[in-house]
């Protein structure tokens, strides 16, 4: 009686240098998708996104960078310290309540260090009836925390110091005009208190991170 036998799976010298080819492709391009998400993503002015403890905010008028440093308020300051230490804040997420000392650089166009700005701090606070799909208005309760009358900047560094009491969200708006009454304004999140999405992207790589909202 003759015997069976099956044939084993065989990978031919072509195939192998096809799965080695497509390998390389697709580490090429987890890399790139990575250094894209945590550099920010690419622009024809200023990167957007974040380097270091800097976020770029990119507007349809202007671009600005962002940098934020915390204290948290049960910190108690020592006479002996030469400097209060506050802590770097990686664009738009405060931990918990306390002071933020906020620096925004005047990025793009150059010509915004003569424009007068008016800056304003606002918190949200959620409409219960809100739906999805709307404008912060719509949805939100608007309560002015802090308004800093125009003025031009004209080293392109704006500072300020902030005390934000309450977990929530917050919107930071810069608004201007130009002589020819051209309108520039940026608006910068702020959010103040950690949820379970904050601590699951602690956990995701940072390509991921964006699809967590």
């Amino acid at each position: 009686m003759p015997k069976s036998s099956k044939a084993g799976f065989q990978i031919t010298s072509k195939q192998q240098y096809l799965i080695g080819a497509g390998l390389i492709g697709l580490f090429i391009l987890v890399g790139i998708m990575l250094s894209t998400s945590s550099q920010g993503d690419f622009s024809d002015t200023y990167p957007k996104g974040f380097r270091g403890t800097t976020c770029t905010v990119e507007a349809e008028t202007m671009t600005v960078g962002y940098s934020s440093y915390f204290l948290p308020d049960e910190y108690e300051i020592s006479a002996d310290e030469p400097r209060t230490p506050y802590i770097p804040v990686q664009c738009d997420h405060i931990p918990k309540p306390g002071m933020l000392n906020i620096s925004i650089d005047l990025l793009y166009p150059e010509s915004s260090r003569n424009i007068p700005f008016a800056m304003r701090l606002v918190k949200l606070v959620e409409i219960e009836t809100a739906g999805e799909n709307l404008s912060d208005e719509e949805t939100y309760e608007i309560h002015e925390i802090l308004l800093v009358p125009k003025q031009t900047y004209q080293a392109g560094v704006i500072t300020q110091a902030l005390r934000l009491d309450e977990t929530g969200l917050y919107r930071l708006h810069l608004d201007g005009k130009d002589t020819t009454k051209k309108h520039y304004h940026v608006q910068i999140p702020i959010k103040v208190g950690t949820d379970w999405k904050d601590r699951l992207k602690n956990f995701t790589p940072p390509f991921f991170r964006k699809f967590i909202d």
